[in-house]
C-alpha cells in the first residue's frame, strides 16, 4: 500500500501547521528529511530538502504501527504555518516515490480498514469535526468512545449464542430437545431486541441534536413575531413594518441554545386574505409550523383564539410586555424584556428530551437496527410455535445478524464508505 501525505491541520496561514505521513515508508521517507526520533520521543529537528536547504525548524512525533491513528507507521511534522514553509514540505514529499497526496479521509479509512475505529466510530469522528454545539459535541463523543461498538458486540455475542442452540436442535427430535432451551433462545432474542429498541427510541432525538431543533413562531399579522426574532437573532434578520403581512415567506435564524443548535422561523401572520402571494406564505407558515419541534404562539390577549392547537411543550406568550401587567410568560421584542426566560424556558424543554447514553446518530445505522428488530420479532413469533420450526427461525436470527454487521461495517459495504469519507478532509 502506497504511503500517503497530507496537512492535518486547516490550510492558510498559521502559528503551527501539522503535515502528517503514513503507510509503510513513512520513516524511510522522513529519514531523508531529518533524523527522526524515537517513538514517544518528540523532538526538535531541522528539516531539509534533497539540496540540504533548511526548509524549518519542526517538532518531529514518531508513532509505530499499531500505536497511531491509521495503525501505520506514522510521522508527524509540527512546522511554522507560513504558506511558503508547508508547500515547500509537501512538494519534498511528493518528489518520493510510492509516496502520494492522501485523498479526503484516507486517513480514517485506514484506521477502519486497520481495526483502528469500526464504521459508527468513523461517522462519529466526522459529527465531532463538525460539532457546533456542546449538546452535538458530546453525542459524537459517545459514540466515538466505543459505547455504541460495545452494545453491538454484546447483540452479536448473544445472537450467535442463540443461533448455535437452534442449530443444534435441528439434528435432534422434539423429545430429545431440552426444555430449557427455548427459554434461553426466548430471552436472548427478547434481550437484544429491547436493548435494540432502547436505542432506536432515543435516536429521534439524537438526529435533532445532530441537524437541530425548529422552533416555528407563530401569530396574527402584526402581533410582532418578526420584531421578536430580530432580539433573539440580536440583529436585523427580518423587516419589520406597522403595514399587515410583510412577512411573506419563512425566515429563518440559527442560534446556539446553551449548547443545543435551534432554529427559530418567523412565518407569515395567520389570517384569511385575497392576496395570492400571502396566501402562499401562510399555507407554508401552517406547514412549517406542524413539523416544527416546538411553537411559540405570539397572541395580543389571553383569551385569544389560536389558529393551531398548540400541543405538548408549545408556548402561549403575551406580546408587549412592556406595555402592560401581565401574569404568565409575555414577551417584548421591542425592549427585549421577557425575552432570556422565554429563551432559557425553551432550552429546557429541548434539554428534558436530550439523553445521556449513545444513540445511532446516522440514518444508516437506524435503517440497519431497525431491520434487526424486524427479524429478531420475526424470530420470536416463530419460537412461540408448536412445534417449533427451527430452520425458519435460525435464518431470521441470520438476518438480524447480517444487519447488525451492516451497521458495525462487518460487511462489504464500499460505496457506503465512499459516502461517508467523500465528507472528510483532506487531512483527515
Amino acid at each position: 500500500m502506497e504511503t500517503i501525505f497530507a496537512q492535518a491541520t486547516a490550510p492558510g496561514r498559521a502559528g503551527v501547521a501539522i503535515i502528517r505521513v503514513s503507510g509503510e515508508q513513512a520513516f524511510d521517507i522522513s529519514q531523508n528529511l531529518c533524523k527522526i526520533p524515537i517513538s514517544n520521543r518528540p523532538c526538535v529537528r531541522s528539516l531539509c530538502d534533497s539540496d540540504d536547504n533548511l526548509i524549518d525548524r519542526a517538532l518531529v512525533l514518531r508513532f509505530d504501527k499499531g500505536a497511531s491513528f491509521t495503525g501505520e507507521d506514522v510521522i508527524e511534522f509540527h512546522v511554522h504555518g507560513g504558506l511558503a514553509t508547508v508547500s515547500k514540505l509537501l512538494s519534498e514529499l511528493s518528489f518520493f516515490s510510492n509516496c502520494r497526496l492522501a485523498e479526503p479521509g484516507e486517513f480514517t479509512r485506514r484506521a477502519l480498514h486497520n481495526g483502528c475505529l469500526d464504521l459508527n466510530q468513523v461517522e462519529a469522528l466526522s459529527d465531532l469535526i463538525d460539532a457546533e454545539t456542546e449538546a452535538q459535541r458530546r453525542q459524537a463523543i459517545k459514540v466515538l468512545d466505543g459505547s455504541f461498538s460495545d452494545a453491538g458486540v454484546v447483540w452479536r455475542r448473544d445472537l450467535l449464542r442463540a443461533i448455535a442452540l437452534l442449530e443444534a436442535s435441528i439434528d435432534f427430535s422434539d423429545e430429545e430437545i431440552p426444555d430449557n432451551l427455548y427459554v434461553e433462545v426466548a430471552d436472548l432474542v427478547g434481550r437484544v431486541g429491547s436493548s435494540i429498541s432502547e436505542v432506536l427510541s432515543r435516536s429521534e432525538v439524537a438526529f435533532k441534536i445532530r441537524s437541530g431543533f425548529t422552533v416555528a413562531i407563530v401569530g396574527a399579522p402584526n402581533v410582532g413575531k418578526s420584531t421578536l426574532l430580530n432580539n433573539i437573532a440580536g440583529r436585523q434578520a427580518a423587516i419589520t413594518s406597522d403595514v399587515a403581512g410583510t412577512t411573506r415567506d419563512v425566515l429563518e435564524i440559527r442560534i446556539d441554545l446553551n449548547g443545543l443548535p435551534v432554529t427559530f422561523l418567523d412565518t407569515a401572520g395567520l389570517r384569511e386574505t385575497e392576496d395570492k402571494v400571502e396566501n402562499l406564505g401562510i399555507s407554508m407558515a401552517y406547514a412549517r409550523a406542524t413539523e416544527a419541534d416546538l411553537r411559540i404562539f405570539l397572541v395580543s390577549s389571553p383569551d385569544e383564539v389560536l389558529k393551531i392547537s398548540a400541543t405538548g411543550d408549545d408556548l402561549v406568550v403575551l406580546n408587549k410586555s412592556d406595555l402592560r401587567d401581565v401574569v404568565g410568560i409575555s414577551v417584548s421584542g421591542k425592549t427585549g424584556d421577557g425575552v432570556p426566560q422565554l429563551l432559557e424556558l425553551i432550552s429546557n424543554r429541548f434539554e428534558s428530551r436530550t439523553v445521556e447514553d449513545f444513540v445511532a446518530i446516522r440514518q444508516r445505522q437506524i435503517d440497519g437496527l431497525q431491520a434487526a428488530l424486524a427479524s429478531l420479532k420475526e424470530t420470536s413469533s416463530l419460537l412461540a410455535r408448536s412445534p417449533v420450526p427451527f430452520e425458519l427461525a435460525a435464518q431470521e436470527l441470520y438476518f438480524s445478524l447480517s444487519s447488525l454487521d451492516f451497521v458495525f461495517g462487518k460487511v462489504d459495504i464500499e460505496s457506503v464508505l465512499d459516502e461517508i469519507f467523500s465528507s472528510f478532509c483532506l487531512g483527515k
